[in-house]
């Protein structure tokens, strides 16, 4: 079947070859999908200072134990304390400081944001092995 012989709305019909390299590119959305279909980029988030996080929160939960990221309260006895996440943060970021790049703000609020996740981790784990 040769192209011309093609109905417009059949199926089977091959599009024309653009003989130029001048078209469409394959990832250009603007002009695939129209302007309208661009999403924002999404911000990047720079993953070292939450690996130093990580490294400075096992050394801790290493030398001090869980019980000092949790609060001395009889009423609540498992809730961590936001000073203590930030210490490890700031502990990481100095690290990092030291090496000449300073941390973009939105990879502090990320690095707590996983350090807690871990810290509950680690609670319920806790609290799992004694039977509470």
């Amino acid at each position: 079947m040769t192209r011309a012989a093609a109905a417009p709305g059949d199926p089977r019909a091959v599009p024309p070859v653009k003989e130029s390299g001048v078209g469409p590119k394959k990832f250009d959305r603007a002009v695939d999908r129209g302007d309208k279909a661009l999403v924002p980029m999404a911000d990047i988030i720079d993953l070292t200072l939450v690996a130093e996080s990580r490294k400075t929160l096992t050394k801790l939960l290493d030398t001090r134990g869980i019980n000092y990221f949790l609060r001395v309260d009889a009423r609540r006895p498992f809730q961590l304390e936001p000073e203590k996440i930030n210490l490890v943060v700031r502990t990481a970021a100095r690290t990092r400081k030291q090496a000449g790049i300073p941390p973009h703000q939105k990879a502090y609020e990320h690095a707590r944001a996983e350090v807690r996740r871990a810290l509950i981790r680690r609670v319920v784990q806790e609290m799992l092995q004694t039977g509470l």
